[in-house]
C-alpha cells in the first residue's frame, strides 16, 4: 500500500488527508479492519516507537495507553497483586498471569483509567486472546501491533459494531534518519531522536544517596522512554514496571510535577481499602464507575456520597475518603520513580515529588539552580541522576 486516504486531518475541515512515504515506498502497515483517522495514526506511531523501545531496553513485552499523542500510562509484563487487579477491573480475567502481554495491557489501561478512555492501544507482541479480551471490553479507538493471533483478530474485529481500528506494522521497519514536519508551509528538517536510553544513562548519580536498586533503574528506564514520546514540558512518575503519572505538554515544570504527582497519588489511591470496597450497583459500566472513583478520590464536581447521588452508583452509602486518610496512606508510600524531560529548574519540584512518594530521579541536570535541587534532593535521602539528554518532543 502506497498511500491510505484519511476522511480528514486533525479537524473534520482540514480535507485532503492522507498518510504516505516521502519515497514512493511501500507504508509499513497493514490496516486489518477499520479506518484510523488522522490523530489515530498520530498516536499509533507514537506509541509503537514507545513499546519497542521499551522491549528493547527492558526484555519485556511492553504496551501504552495513548491519547492525544501522548501516553496516559506504558508498562512492561509484570504480574500484579491481586489489589492491583482489583484496581485495575482485570481481577475477573483467566489466565492473566499466564500472558505477559496482558499483564503490560492491564497495568497501563487501568493507571489513568479517566485518560484512557477512548485510547489508542500500541502492543511489543504479537496480541494474543487474553489481551484480545480485555481489549475488548474497554472503549478505545484502536490498536498497533506487529501482529495477532487469529482468534484474537477475530475478537478484536468484533468490537465497535465491527468498525474498530486494528493496524498491523512491520516490526523490522527503519525510518529515515532525517525527518520533516510542515508547519504554516515551512518544511522543517531534523535527524530522527535515535538517543538509547539504558542503564548507563544513570550512572552519573549527584546526589550524597549513590544507590539505584535494579526495580528503580527498571521505572526510571520506563519513565524516560514515556517522556520521549510524551508532548513537553513533561514529567513522569513510574512504579512497579508502569507509568503512573504522566505530567504533559504544560509550561512550567513544576505544573508538570503537580500534574504528573496528581495522577500518581490517585493511581496509588485506587488500592486504598476503601476503593476496591466500594459497593457499585451491577448495573453501573466500567466508564461510569471511573468517574465515581475519580470523584471519591480526588472530591470532584459531584459529592458522590451525599444523600441523593449515592443511590445512582452504590447499593448503600459508602464513607467518605477523609483528608487525613489520604495523608496517612501516601505518607506509607516510598520507592516511586520519577523522570524530567528536561531540568529542574527549582527545588519546589522535588518536594513535590516527595509527598508522592519519589525515592529515585533522573533529569538532564544543567540549570544554574542544580545545587539547590541536588541539596533537596539530599534532604529527603533520594538518589538522582543527570542523564545529561533532553528529551523534548513536539
Amino acid at each position: 500500500m502506497k498511500e491510505f486516504e484519511l476522511k480528514y486531518g486533525c479537524n473534520p475541515n482540514q480535507k485532503p488527508a492522507k498518510i504516505f512515504m516521502h519515497d514512493n515506498t511501500d507504508l509499513p502497515i497493514e490496516i486489518l479492519n477499520g479506518r484510523p483517522g488522522f490523530i489515530n495514526f498520530l498516536d499509533a506511531f507514537n506509541s509503537w516507537q514507545l513499546v519497542k523501545e521499551l522491549k528493547e531496553a527492558l526484555g519485556m513485552p511492553a504496551v501504552a495507553s495513548f491519547k492525544h499523542v501522548s501516553p496516559t500510562s506504558a508498562a512492561v509484563g509484570l504480574k500484579l497483586s491481586d489489589s492491583l487487579k482489583k484496581a485495575c477491573f482485570v481481577d475477573d480475567i483467566e489466565g492473566l498471569d499466564d500472558s505477559p502481554l496482558a499483564c503490560a495491557y492491564a497495568r497501563a489501561r487501568g493507571t489513568d483509567r479517566m485518560c484512557s478512555f477512548g485510547d489508542w492501544v500500541a502492543l511489543s507482541d504479537v496480541c494474543d486472546v487474553t489481551t484480545a479480551l480485555m481489549i475488548k471490553r474497554e472503549v478505545s479507538d484502536g490498536v498497533i501491533a506487529p501482529g495477532y493471533e487469529p482468534e484474537a483478530l477475530e475478537i478484536l474485529k468484533s468490537k465497535r459494531k465491527g468498525g474498530y481500528n486494528i493496524v498491523k506494522i512491520d516490526p523490522d521497519f527503519v525510518p529515515d534518519e532525517i525527518e520533516h514536519k510542515q508547519v504554516y508551509g515551512i518544511t522543517f528538517e531534523q535527524g530522527r531522536n535515535n538517543f538509547k536510553i539504558d542503564r548507563e544513562l544513570l550512572e552519573n548519580i549527584v546526589t550524597e544517596n549513590k544507590e539505584l536498586p535494579e526495580s528503580a533503574v527498571r521505572d526510571l528506564i520506563i519513565s524516560l522512554i514515556t517522556l520521549k514520546y510524551t508532548q513537553s514540558n513533561s514529567v513522569c512518575f513510574a512504579y512497579d514496571g508502569q507509568a503512573i503519572g504522566v505530567g504533559a505538554g504544560q509550561q512550567s515544570r513544576i505544573h508538570c510535577t503537580r500534574l504528573a504527582g496528581g495522577k500518581a497519588d490517585t493511581w496509588f489511591l485506587r488500592q486504598h481499602a476503601k476503593v476496591l470496597n466500594l459497593p457499585f450497583k451491577d448495573t453501573l459500566g466500567r466508564p461510569d464507575r471511573d468517574n465515581v472513583i475519580d470523584g471519591y478520590i480526588n472530591k470532584n464536581e459531584e459529592d458522590v456520597c451525599a444523600e441523593g447521588n449515592w443511590q445512582k452508583y452504590f447499593t448503600a452509602q459508602p464513607e467518605p475518603l477523609t483528608d487525613e486518610e489520604i495523608k496517612e496512606y501516601l505518607s506509607t508510600i516510598d520507592g516511586v520513580a520519577l523522570g524530567s524531560d528536561a531540568f529542574f529548574p527549582f527545588s519546589d519540584n522535588i518536594e513535590r515529588a516527595k509527598k508522592s512518594g519519589v525515592k529515585y530521579i533522573a533529569e538532564p541536570g544543567g540549570s544554574i539552580r542544580d545545587d539547590l535541587v541536588i541539596e533537596c534532593a539530599d534532604k529527603y535521602g533520594m538518589a538522582m541522576s543527570f542523564t545529561g539528554m533532553r528529551l523534548f518532543h513536539h
